[in-house]
């Protein structure tokens, strides 16, 4: 299953394009244009597990739906406005809101921060597909073309972290020291090289991790 996302905005332009970059990172978006539509929608019961808000909608504050969301859902929630001084971002945080983003912003900074929040939250995305390679995270499997293959407790571990960073670079050091959490013990930089080549010989051709020269590995 996708996370769903709830988008409140009222910019169509800003909709359109991240809804588009919403959804090419496996998220299911709910969007909403006003304070009033946020409330229907939430008036159906529907859940979510994230909340993407502008402050200055054209018929109501964007706080006002934060506010709803916590009481009635505390579901996390990210501020995408305008609104940029620093009692501004204090008064949103104070409220509640799990991060303050201002307007103009990059999606992939967004779509980050995102994916920040709801790992701090508990909520990871349920499924995560790249290429022919897709992770039911909800239920620890791997499918490569459709048919479910094996992998160990830490070689998963390093593939999921890969997948959660999609078109990021995960480095060496990184793997290492998530790696070392899961075992219990000490991992070595050579162990590692041996989990990706095991991880890559079990994707075949498949295989959608890249490695970056002296740096580390990424998945896109």
């Amino acid at each position: 299953m996708k996370l769903n996302v709830l988008l409140v905005e009222d910019s169509p332009m800003i909709v359109k394009g991240l809804v588009y970059a919403l959804e090419q990172e496996q998220f299911d978006v709910t969007t909403a244009m006003s304070y009033a539509m946020a409330e229907d929608i939430m008036d159906e019961g529907r859940d979510f597990d994230i909340a993407i808000l502008d402050i200055m909608l054209p018929d109501g504050d964007g706080r006002a739906v934060c506010k709803m969301l916590k009481e009635e859902r505390d579901i996390p929630v990210i501020f995408l406005t305008a609104k940029d001084t620093e009692n501004d971002i204090v008064q949103g945080l104070d409220m509640g809101a799990d991060d303050y983003m201002i307007k103009p912003f990059r999606n992939r900074e967004l779509i980050s921060r995102i994916n920040n929040v709801l790992r701090r939250t508990g909520k990871t995305q349920k499924m995560i597909t790249i290429g022919e390679v897709s992770i039911d995270a909800e239920n620890d499997k791997v499918f490569v073309k459709g048919a479910e293959v094996t992998f160990t407790a830490l070689e998963y571990k390093i593939l999921l972290m890969l997948f959660q960073n999609k078109g990021r670079v995960v480095t060496r050091g990184q793997i290492l020291d998530k790696i070392w959490d899961a075992a219990g013990n000490f991992v070595e930089d050579n162990t590692l090289t041996v989990y990706i080549k095991r991880i890559r010989e079990k994707l075949g051709d498949a295989d959608v991790i890249k490695t970056v020269k002296g740096m580390g590995y990424r998945v896109e």
